[in-house]
């Protein structure tokens, strides 16, 4: 119920009215100010929380039906060495929170990392591989809950009616629910306030991953053998079977990086041990995550073999116990929905900047007011806030519905900016901070790396554009 006693929106400050540009300018400054010195109370858990919540999420799912693809031998290797360059990328950012050791400025983002070291030429490419970045997130993450969701009626249906029914539902409409409660979810203003949303969404990847795990587990121990081979799904000729094989590095790929918020976390911790507790964070999360993903990949392989579905909780492998696939699925769909906001958040507060900056005199960027609800705390409401949050999760959705094909976005989205991201701008970042000379033996080796991911990534990224087109125009 509302209150009627008073406006339903107030000002943030009724009694200092905003007459010019210089003094709304003076209150925004004010406010990020007091931002900056907000006491920064993270630690090593809550970052891998939030560094867990971005890595599992719909890329796991992809893993079985990507060793289906490799095979016994090259499956776990390659899963080992993406984990390794993740690995390797967040160690050498973790050096570009600050520009010294001593240097009491810190770099808040990725992107502001970037424009400081490289300089504004790398951060203008940089600014637009990353909004690629987060925008191929959310369509990925509004395919995969879509999927999810649509797979726990189906699932009731098959235990009603049998496995042999139709049960065929489509996704659109499930896009549409998952976009609709993003568009509420994202009105939460600031990135340091979602730490119990990655916690929470950490356990749900937990969650399904375990269920995933133990239900393929059971079923190598009903079908007594572990199926799959050396070699992968065989192809009736080296073409498609180099294909197949690019498209599950790009799924593989798009299973590990966690770099492009790598510094929004860090920048949540506790100073001035801030690099030590991501590095501890970040070596945690990644072996996590490695062991997780092998168990899932194997384990889902083992179960399947060649027959591995693209998904491995929405493909029907199991049917019962089917409450059991329908919890894991809406598991998925919780984490999802955090690990959304985990990605979108920081391209909100970008752009907000962005626009706070360039109309500082505008009441519909700059003013805040209050909604105030009888027995519910104050909430602060932007009116830009709202309109763009809920525009980009829009545009997200639509896309999404376009081309709700999972494990062939996925490898795209995987492919599509893996290199610069987790590989280029790390490395040069660090090359340029530690004044590296040329021809060292650190300086060849790092560019030998950064060639070598280059022509694998491209590899991957061009076999999943093919499967993308033939999945939309087959």
């Amino acid at each position: 119920m509302y209150t009627f006693q008073e406006p339903l929106f107030l000002p943030e400050d009724p009694n200092k009215k905003r007459t010019d540009g210089a003094v709304s300018l003076l209150a925004h400054t004010r406010r990020r100010i007091s931002d900056a010195m907000a006491e920064k109370t993270g630690n090593e858990w809550t970052a891998l929380a939030h560094i867990i919540t971005a890595v599992i999420g719909s890329g796991v799912l992809s893993l079985a039906w990507s060793m289906s693809k490799l095979g016994w031998i090259a499956g776990p290797i390659t899963m080992l060495c993406f984990a390794a360059v993740t690995l390797t990328s967040a160690l050498l950012l973790s050096n570009c929170h600050r520009p010294t050791d001593s240097d009491l400025h810190t770099h808040g983002s990725y992107l502001d990392a970037v424009r400081s070291i490289l300089g504004n030429r790398s951060a203008w490419f940089c600014g637009i591989i990353v909004g690629i970045n987060f925008i191929k997130l959310g369509i990925v993450y509004t395919i995969t809950s879509a999927i999810s969701i649509r797979a726990i009626q189906k699932a009731n249906c098959y235990h009603y009616e049998g496995h042999e029914a139709t049960c065929g539902y489509l996704n659109t409409k499930y896009m549409i629910i998952f976009g609709s409660i993003q568009a509420l979810v994202s009105q939460i203003p600031d990135f340091r306030n979602t730490q119990w949303l990655s916690i929470v969404a950490a356990i749900m990847s937990f969650t399904y991953s375990f269920i995933g795990s133990g239900l393929s587990l059971a079923k190598v121990i009903d079908n007594g053998e572990i199926k799959g081979s050396i070699g992968g799904l065989p192809s009736p000729n080296l073409g498609k079977k180099l294909w197949s094989v690019s498209e599950a590095l790009g799924n593989i790929a798009f299973a590990f990086p966690f770099s492009v918020i790598f510094l929004e976390i860090q920048d949540t911790l506790k100073e001035p041990l801030e690099k030590a507790t991501m590095k501890k964070a970040s070596i945690m999360a990644v072996c996590t995550t490695t062991f997780f993903y092998l168990c899932c990949g194997g384990l889902g392989y083992a179960a399947f073999g060649n027959a591995t579905p693209g998904n491995l909780l929405t493909g029907f492998g199991f049917y019962e116990p089917y409450w059991l696939v329908n919890f894991a699925n809406a598991c998925v769909a919780l984490h999802l929905v955090g690990g959304y906001q985990v990605f979108s958040q920081p391209l909100y507060a970008n752009v907000e900047r962005w626009l706070g900056k360039k109309y500082p005199e505008s009441q519909f960027v700059q003013r805040n007011y209050v909604l105030k609800l009888n027995y519910f705390p104050a909430f602060q409401i932007n009116f830009m806030r709202v309109v763009f949050r809920t525009a980009y999760v829009a545009a997200v959705t639509g896309i999404a519905i376009l081309f709700p094909y999972f494990n062939q976005v996925v490898g795209v989205a995987g492919a599509v900016n893996f290199w610069p991201i987790v590989v280029y701008f790390p490395v040069e970042m660090y090359l340029k901070q530690k004044e590296i000379e040329f021809w060292t033996c650190k300086k060849t080796a790092l560019r030998i790396y950064t060639y070598l991911c280059l022509v694998i990534i491209l590899f991957a990224f061009v076999g999943s554009i093919r499967g993308l087109i033939l999945a939309r125009f087959s």
